[in-house]
């Protein structure tokens, strides 16, 4: 702190803006909750009369069509879905808590053991544990080491030194709360400054090289059972109608970011592709000052005849590595030339 500003003044400022984060972050996902329960309230109502298990599966299926139409995103037939469990699970409405966000009931549902299952919540609630602690916990097999646990201490304590603890700005970026709010998601939260630069300069690269390339998205998010990820960049090359996806990585390159990659490439392959469309295809980048790599990952059922085509109208490796290269190196110049 500065002279004219001392530490515990600046203290009590922190303070009032942290309890404040917190107060919209309460409000914002209990009242999405809220809404949750009593959404899959009314659903479980509606089916109560209806015996036939189709008509069960008929009726959210047109709840989603039209409140995908009223209210964009959040309203998929597989959310409805858990909308009507999560009222199935939690049949009081007193377990709804402000604390607690609609990722950490969708984990929470997942427990069958019902004792586990509240003491799952009540530690999320007074540990402030995050969505990530939640899921660490519970695949972990948590409750179940605490009790036959002599020592139940460093049990305990093991949670806070394996994944970060949630902080109130997590808000912005829960794509649920987004969804609910009618909000767009904004790239730049999920992406450092560096990052962002180079995505630009490869979204503007790829776009410029005249190979088919046309822009789907950037940060594209899809959900594994409350999971966000989120692919940097989706082209679609109308010359190998396919997909073409791109991911970035600052750190070094591991066998976990090519296995990612090939759940992006399975997902696009079984849930995206139209008729007629060729398998996608997915490149990682790694950029870093000492090396540049890239590979690609091609689906499963690839054919010869399939790679060779499209080595005609993707850009190399050498041509990716050394664009990502050109790239790094000016962004770091520039950045030194400013702190000079």
């Amino acid at each position: 702190m500065n002279e004219i500003m001392d530490l515990q003044f600046y203290n009590e400022i922190k303070s009032i803006l942290v309890a404040a984060r917190n107060k919209v972050y309460s409000a914002a996902n209990l009242a999405m909750v809220e809404a949750y329960w009593h959404i899959g309230k009314s659903i479980v109502e509606q089916q109560g009369g209806e015996a036939r298990a189709e008509y069960g599966a008929q009726l959210i299926k047109a709840l989603s069509e039209q409140m995908t139409a009223d209210f964009g995103k959040g309203f998929t037939v597989a959310n409805l879905k858990n909308m009507r469990q999560f009222y199935v699970t939690f049949q009081n409405s007193y377990a709804l808590r402000s604390e607690l966000s609609w990722t950490h009931y969708r984990l929470l549902m997942r427990v069958e053991n019902e004792k586990a299952r509240q003491f799952y919540l009540d530690e999320s609630i007074k540990s402030a544990w995050s969505t990530r602690q939640l899921e660490r916990q519970i695949n972990s097999f948590f409750y179940e080491r605490l009790l036959s646990s002599q020592n139940k201490t460093a049990v305990s304590d093991e949670i806070s030194a394996l994944a970060p603890a949630k902080a109130p700005e997590d808000i912005i970026r829960d794509p649920y709360v987004l969804e609910f709010l009618g909000l767009e998601p904004n790239a730049s939260f999920f992406e450092s400054d560096l990052e962002q630069a180079l995505i630009d300069h490869l979204q503007k690269f790829l776009l410029e090289l005249g190979r088919g390339f046309s822009f789907v998205s950037r940060q594209k998010r899809f959900t594994f059972d409350g999971r966000h990820f989120y692919i940097d960049l989706v082209f679609y090359n109308y010359i190998l109608k396919c997909f073409v996806l791109i991911d970035l990585k600052l750190g070094d390159l591991t066998h976990q970011d090519l296995g990612q990659m090939q759940m992006y490439v399975n997902y696009y392959t079984r849930e995206m592709m139209n008729e007629g469309d060729s398998p996608p295809i997915g490149i990682v980048l790694c950029a870093d000052k000492s090396d540049t790599v890239v590979k690609y990952t091609l689906p499963e059922e690839n054919t010869q005849i399939f790679a060779s085509k499209y080595k005609l109208y993707l850009p190399t490796e050498d041509e990716l590595r050394l664009e990502l290269q050109r790239e790094y190196n000016a962004l770091e110049a520039e950045v030194a030339e400013k702190d000079n």
